[in-house]
């Protein structure tokens, strides 16, 4: 048999450091093996209190302690909550990984926000009627068999966990619960999720993982959770074999993005709607062109540039001979006097500097503007690729050394919907004109704490 221990008030205040019992607000008394705790009835302004790890059976002596607002019990040797139900200022209470049997004494506590109460022996749920500010419910790993209409008036609840108890069904147990976003039902006997799920339309993680599910038809509901981030369906007998499970995720709304703890991958979900992402575009696989489809655009745009290319060694030939045929000429007249010869060449240099100049930007001037007629006629041709419009308008930006840029650029066609660049031989990547890529950063909740320290976890 444990041998008691009990604490006394002198102990208390030596440890605050203190005379006054008044000014006591704050104490942790964890893993002190105490059995007793009744001197604490005289702390009489005592609002947090941690006695966690301790031999306790019951907590009649914190019956006086009518201002405490946060309590933990956890880890004590409690068989009921008996002496709890005057602590109407109670906000938070951890009762978890005891021996208790019922829950009955908590339904006097209106201001309770956090219920933690995992790891007893309850076997039913009581009226939590009154507990109008109640966000935070943790009963799991108890016997419980129903949830019934025990949670009918809980419109604040956010956090519900009864995984491995006995739950057979959910029913409407959770339709008045409108701000719930996690429910964890793991490990249970649950065989389909109920049509008034539908109702907890704010729904962000749902944790159903190794029930009993076993067709489609008992997850249909899932499509309608619109704000779904994190669903686990794993254990359930419709999650075996992959075949199911790719069924299960084309049921899924667009919002989930962890589907069996592992980050959804949405090519996988619905063929239709199937995103493909590049370096700078996302755009859909509806709009996307078959592999003939691409090699046939691809020859024409390639036949195309390889008409331009001659028609642009054919301008820098004939500009070559001219070149060549004024500089002999020039050589020819400078025979007959040379210091004369000398200084009319500098001249005609000058001259055909200058020449050369305007008629170059004639040239450009001509280049850019193509007329309406033949412009209109390219884009309705069927046959004209954006590519040939388009590069006109590049013409008209070559300067002297335009051939050698273009030559440059002569791995870049553009087609106006697809750009297709080759930088090495037939390395090809595709990208779309002026979009640009937008990538969905997700943010996925980890354990949730209750403000209950290590022992606090959401479970």
């Amino acid at each position: 048999m444990a041998t008691k221990k009990s604490l006394t008030v002198e102990e208390v205040l030596k440890e605050k450091k203190t005379h006054d019992l008044d000014s006591v607000k704050e104490l942790n008394l964890g893993h002190r093996a105490l059995t007793d705790v009744s001197c604490l009835s005289k702390f009489k302004n005592l609002e947090k209190l941690d006695l966690r790890f301790n031999n306790l059976t019951d907590l009649q002596g914190l019956k006086s302690c009518l201002n405490l607002k946060w309590l933990s019990v956890v880890e004590n040797k409690l068989q009921s909550l008996s002496g709890i139900e005057g602590l109407t200022k109670l906000t938070v209470l951890n009762a978890g990984k005891n021996k208790l049997k019922s829950m009955n004494e908590i339904s006097s506590l209106v201001n309770l926000c956090a219920l933690i109460l995992n790891d007893n022996e309850i076997s039913s749920l009581c009226k939590l009627d009154l507990l109008k500010d109640l966000n935070s419910l943790v009963l799991s790993r108890n016997p419980i068999s129903e949830i019934g209409d025990s949670l009918s008036k809980l419109k604040k609840l956010t956090k519900v966990s009864l995984s491995e108890c006995r739950i057979k069904a959910i029913g409407s147990s959770l339709k008045s619960c409108s701000d719930l976003k996690e429910l964890r039902l793991a490990h249970n006997e649950i065989k389909a999720l109920p049509a008034e799920l539908a109702l907890n339309k704010r729904l962000l993680n749902l944790d159903v993982g190794n029930n009993m599910i076993t067709s489609l038809s008992g997850l249909e509901v899932l499509g309608t959770l619109s704000c779904l981030r994190n669903l686990n369906i794993r254990g359930n007998p419709i999650s075996d074999n992959e075949k199911s499970a790719k069924k299960v995720r084309k049921l899924l709304p667009p919002s989930v993005n962890v589907f069996n703890a592992k980050p959804l991958d949405k090519n996988s979900r619905n063929a239709k709607h199937v995103r493909f992402d590049t370096e700078d575009v996302t755009f859909d696989s509806r709009h996307s062109k078959s592999a003939e489809e691409e090699e046939e655009e691809e020859s024409k745009v390639d036949r195309k540039s390889k008409k331009s290319s001659k028609r642009n060694k054919s301008e820098e030939e004939e500009e070559e001979a001219d070149n060549e045929g004024s500089k002999s000429k020039k050589k020819k007249k400078s025979k007959s006097n040379p210091d004369i010869d000398q200084i009319q060449e500098e001249d005609r240099q000058k001259r055909s500097l200058g020449n050369m100049d305007d008629d170059a930007t004639e040239k450009k001037q001509k280049k850019a503007t193509t007329s309406p007629k033949k412009l209109i006629d390219a884009i309705d041709d069927a046959e004209t690729s954006l590519a040939e419009v388009f590069s006109r308008e590049d013409v008209s930006k070559d300067s002297g050394d335009g051939v050698e840029k273009k030559n440059k650029r002569s791995s870049v066609q553009e087609t106006g919907v697809v750009r297709v660049v080759d930088t090495q031989g037939n390395k090809k990547k595709k990208k779309t004109g002026n979009k640009q890529s937008k990538s969905a950063v997700v943010e996925l909740p980890g354990e949730v704490e209750i403000g209950l320290g290590g022992e606090s976890k959401w479970e």
